[in-house]
Parts: structure tokens; sequence; C-alpha cells
């Protein structure tokens, strides 16, 4: 090879800045993403927090994620997205730093909300900036790596978050993304700045869609733990107003965040149909799996965060070829099978909620849901940015993130409604069996949704603390079961809207 063409092909130097500043930012998201549900359980045990505390410290983050995600993309658009990303990372640090010294759960979740905000920034703009710094030949190569780096992090980050709690605190698994944001900020200023003229944040349509998410997640919650009582009814009728301010602002603005004309495109529709039932089976299971290992099954945090590794190294090892042969053969087969797949992965977890031990009970739906989600991501990406023409790739790429984090979002309230339901009535049942007083097994069971953290009575047997441990894994088992059909819809959504999609993604 030339010495011209190894030049053409190597990175510039504003490239490889570029590159660093994008890996260790998006890297910092990722991580604090997966790090957290592991130190749940320790969070629920020294805030006392119930069901629905655990969830909104996860609900308030993605909440913000989702809603506000179209919006950062826009705001680096228009006024600099080197600029929005430092200002991203400087918010997520400031939160996190926040969220490491929280006194109570109250505090905890207001900063998490913050986190969003500063995630929201930062996630769009990492790949908005390898796109606009990046020459042509380069650019795929650059987002590769950005990539494979990312997944790494992603890849750690439940074991690492585990370590953090075991050796020190939860309070950890916010103090460690400190030192990468530092690492960010430092970088930035060798990044190119790079704006879109005539570029303009939706301000009603973000204000609409954050009180539609919100308040539908409250509905769920609420129902959880009170019932639907008229606060939870109007929760939901709040959430339809904020959906349909939205849809009619979407339809009515110049510039809208979310395009409806790309809804006519079933493959557009069909994978974020998809993406909406997978996604949010995958959220779930993967905040309420690590409760029942650690809570129901002795698990230290440690090992809960490695129990999906097989799931993550199968993702990462995978994905690629996966990607280039839906390439080759067009995605409806991928986006199919790796979901129905996936769905049987979360089955075999739901029926393997029986005491077994972690290579019987956890290992085969772990290597399972691997395989069909490696089947799944790649094709599923190529799919949406190709649904939409290059002059939309990136606000359909954009869109299809946030319907991810609401996925998980709305996944989370709804199944854990599902949860709190299923364990009240296991644990009255279990505990009947276990010959339990009225009394006493009225007093367990009013507090089921404090999950398995409820307070024994004294001279509590062993077989009282067996009942609730086998009542919670009951519950886990009907939320997995429950992802299990959410992920199989979401294989059926791929086959019947990708239709005839060709040999590659319909433009």
């Amino acid at each position: 090879m030339s010495a011209a063409s190894n030049k053409s092909t190597a990175f510039t130097t504003p490239e490889k800045w570029t590159l660093a500043a994008t890996v260790v930012g998006s890297s910092m998201a990722f991580l604090d993403g997966t790090v957290v549900n592991v130190a749940l359980s320790a969070v629920q045990r020294d805030l006392g927090a119930t069901a629905g505390g655990v969830q909104w410290v996860i609900n308030a983050y993605l909440l913000l994620l989702a809603a506000l995600t179209l919006t950062g993309g826009a705001l680096g658009d228009a006024y600099g997205r080197r600029r929005v990303y430092g200002i991203g990372v400087a918010i997520f640090a400031v939160s996190s730093l926040a969220c490491g010294f929280s006194p109570n759960l109250a505090f905890l979740i207001a900063a998490r909300a913050v986190q969003g905000i500063g995630a929201a920034l930062l996630v769009p703009g990492s790949l908005a900036m390898i796109g606009a710094v990046f020459d042509d030949s380069r650019r795929g190569r650059g987002v590769g790596v950005w990539s494979a780096a990312s997944s790494v992090m992603t890849l750690l980050g439940p074991v690492l978050g585990g370590l953090l709690v075991d050796a020190a605190s939860w309070h950890w698994v916010f103090f460690v993304n400190l030192p990468l944001a530092v690492g960010v900020l430092l970088l930035l200023p060798h990044v190119p700045e790079t704006r879109a003229p005539g570029a303009e944040p939706d301000w009603p349509g973000s204000v609409s869609i954050t009180l539609g998410l919100g308040a539908l997640a409250y509905a769920f919650t609420r129902a959880g733990e009170s019932g639907w009582d008229v606060l939870a009814f109007m929760s939901l009728g709040v959430s339809v107003l904020g959906f349909a301010a939205f849809i009619w602002r979407e339809g009515h603005t110049g510039k809208p965040m979310l395009p409806l004309k790309l809804f006519r495109n079933p493959v557009f529709t069909g994978t974020n149909l998809l993406t909406l039932l997978l996604y949010g089976a995958l959220g779930a299971v993967n905040l309420y799996l690590p409760l029942y290992l650690i809570g129901a099954r002795g698990f230290s945090a440690t090992a809960a965060g490695a129990a999906l590794l097989p799931l993550s190294l199968l993702l990462a090892g995978f994905s690629g070829l996966f990607g280039g042969l839906a390439d080759k053969y067009g995605p409806r087969l991928f986006l199919t099978a790796g979901p129905l797949l996936a769905g049987a992965g979360f089955i075999l977890l739901g029926l393997g909620t029986n005491g077994a031990s972690y290579w019987t009970a956890i290992l085969p739906g772990a290597l399972v849901l691997g395989l069909g989600m490696a089947l799944t991501v790649a094709p599923l990406s190529s799919a949406v940015i190709g649904s939409a023409g290059r002059e939309l790739s990136g606000v359909a790429s954009g869109v299809n993130n946030a319907v991810s984090r609401a996925a998980g979002l709305l996944a989370i309230a709804a199944l854990g409604l599902l949860l709190v339901a299923s364990y009240r009535g296991a644990l009255d049942t279990r505990l009947q069996a276990a010959g339990t007083s009225a009394s006493v097994r009225s007093g367990l069971v009013g507090q089921a949704a404090r999950l398995t953290d409820v307070e024994l009575p004294p001279g509590a047997g062993p077989q009282i603390k067996q009942a609730v441990n086998t009542a919670f894994e009951d519950a886990f088992g009907n939320v997995a079961l429950a992802s299990g059909a959410l992920a199989a819809l979401g294989g059926v959504a791929g086959f019947v809207l990708l239709g005839r999609a060709g040999k590659k993604p319909q433009p």
C-alpha cells in the first residue's frame, strides 16, 4: 500500500481527539446505565425504599433521557455540538456527585433526574460529532471504534458496580463517573466545533412528551403500591393529554423533533415497535434480575452483576457478524428470529426460578437471550437508519434511541405493577402453606411493596424467610415470562411490518 493511501486511511489529529472525547464521554453514560442496577438492593436497604422508590431511581433518569434525547441533539446542532456535549458532561458529573452523597431517597431520585438531563445532552452528541468531524472514508471505522469501546464499558458495568458495592458501598457506583468526566473535559478543547445552520430545539414537543411519559410511568408505579385509586387514574388522564399534545405539536410545527411522516413507512414503524417491545422487556429484566438474585437467592452484588455477562459477551462477539449478514440478505429474518429467540431466553429465566444453581437456572436463559440480542441489535440499527433515507437518517436513529429509553421506562413501571401484585399473592399463598398465623401473614403481605426487604416479626423461623424468598422467585418468574411474551410480539412485528423489505433496508 502506498504512503498516500496509508495517509488517507489514518485518522487525522482532530479525528483522534474527537474519537477519544466521544468514547470516554459515552462510556460514562453507558457505564452509569448498567452499574446502578446491581446497587439497587443496597440502596433499598439503606434508604428504606419501596418497590416504587426503587423503580424511580431508574425511571427518573430514563424519563429525562428518553424525552430530551432529540432536544439534546437539536441543541448541539444549533449552538455547537462540542459546547453542548461539554455542558452535558459537566451536568452529568455534578449530578453524579450529588447522587453519591444522597442523604435520602427523594434527593437521590431528584439527582438522577438531573443526571438524565446531562445524559440527554451528551449521548446524541457523540455520534453527531463523529459524523461532523470525520471524513466520509473514515467515518464508518470511527463509529466502529466508538461502538466497540462503548460496548466494553456496558459489558463491564454490572461487574464493576457489584465490586464497588461489595468492597465499599452503593455510593461509589456514582463517584466512578467523576474521573471519566474530568478526562472528557480535558479532551474537548482539542475537538473542532461544528453546527448545523437553521437547527432549533422543539421545546413544546419536549415538555409534552416528558409529561406524557412521566405521568404514565407514575400511574403504573402508583397502582403497584396503592391500587388503581383516583390519583393513578388522574395520572393516566394527564398522560393521554401529554401524548395528544405531543402528536398535535409534531404535526403542526415546521421543524418537528419527530416527523410524523416517518411512520408512513412500515419498516420504520415496525423497527420502532420491535424496539419498544424488546428493549422494554430487556430493561425490566435487567432491573429486577439483580434484585431477585441478591434479595431472594443471596447472591453478592458482584455475582449478580456478572449473571448476564454471557449475554454481553455474545452481543459483543457476534453483533458485527449478524449485521453483515443482514446487509447481504435483508433484515427481516434477523428481526424475526432474534426477538423470538430473546423471548425464549426470557422464558427460560422465568422457568428457572426454582432454587436451582446459577448454571441450570440462569445461564441457559442468559445464553439464549444473548444470542437473540446479537441477532437483533445490528440489523435493527441498520434497518432504522435505512428506512428513513439519507436526509432523515440522523433523525431516525435519534428517534429509535429515544424509543429504546422510553421502552425501559414504561416496561419497568408496567411490569413493576405485575411484580408487586404477583409477589403479594404469592407471599400470602407461601406463608399460608408454611403454617403462618393470619396476623403475621397479614403484616408481611402488607409490606409486599418493600419486596424482599420486608421486616420479619420477632422470632420468625427460617420457614418464614424461605416463604418470602420463594414468593419473590414466583413474582420474578412472572415478570420474566411476561418479558418473553413482549419480545415474541416484537418478533411478530418484525416479520409482519418489515414485509418484503428486500435484501437491504428500504429507503
